[in-house]
């Protein structure tokens, strides 16, 4: 069989909650090494729709392919998921576990790994993040932004168990939201660096200009549980489509409105 060349497929992807649509009949595909950036007001489906790609919940109806392989199941309920790594906005660390516990949380799976070649793999992606000599703390001994470095060093750790030949989707949930513009810079620097090392496709999700400016190829404006347009990140700086230049600018006037929102 070829191998896709798409690392996300979906059809008519919708997800109701009661008699609200969420989501309804979404069609998108994100190439293999693409990054994308998915945006609009708060409150849009936007992380929604990262939690169907994580395997957290269902859709309603639809169809979703990742690697080019049809997803039916919670990520919990597959014995070989995809390789699919979600970087929520919260470090979402166990703060009963060390800091190389958590990172290497997955490779304990492999029996064939040591616990020295589990310290190793996780010394280097802690040092990828600029985090040396913290293996052995607890997350509450780290500052915030240290434990922000933890879960980005998380999602460079490849299982080993996992197929090598597909390289993984990356998914950030709001990374620098609510922090103020020089924190937001570096953030947006380990997610570049984090793409890079790691070599696979990536979806931001983000209200943040600079985040989406800085860290995607190519741009889905969320509105209303559908996507009313799309384009390569210099289109979306220039659009005037009503949607973008009014989420770009932040104006009052326009098709979003805060009854909606």
């Amino acid at each position: 069989m070829k191998k896709s060349k798409h690392a996300v497929e979906t059809t008519n992807l919708s997800i109701s909650w009661g008699a609200i649509n969420v989501l309804d009949q979404l069609n998108f595909e994100l190439n293999e090494g693409e990054k994308l950036a998915i945006v609009g007001p708060s409150g849009s489906g936007k992380s929604t729709i990262l939690k169907i790609l994580a395997g957290l919940i269902l859709p309603t109806e639809g169809e979703l392919r990742i690697f080019g392989e049809k997803q039916k199941y919670l990520r919990l309920d597959q014995n070989s998921p995809p390789d699919v790594r979600l970087v929520f906005q919260n470090p979402a660390l166990l703060g009963s576990l060390t800091v190389e516990e958590n990172v290497g949380f997955l490779l304990k799976r492999n029996k064939n790994l040591t616990k020295k070649l589990i310290h190793e793999i996780v010394s280097e992606c802690l040092a990828e993040v600029g985090l040396f000599n913290v293996e052995n703390k607890l997350p509450n001994e780290l500052s915030g932004g240290m434990q922000k470095r933890v879960s980005f060093a998380r999602a460079l750790i490849t299982d080993q168990t996992l197929n090598t030949n597909t390289k993984p989707l990356l998914l950030f949930d709001e990374p620098t939201a609510g922090l103020d513009p020089i924190a937001s810079s570096r953030i947006e620097d380990l997610i570049n660096k984090t793409n890079n090392k790691a070599k696979g496709s990536s979806i931001v999700v983000s209200h943040v200009l600079s985040t989406i400016e800085r860290t995607s190829d190519k741009v889905l404006m969320l509105y209303g549980g559908k996507f009313r347009w799309a384009g390569s990140i210099d289109e979306f700086k220039e659009s005037n489509d009503p949607y973008v230049f009014q989420f770009r600018h932040g104006k009052l006037d326009g098709p979003m409105q805060p009854k909606d929102i």
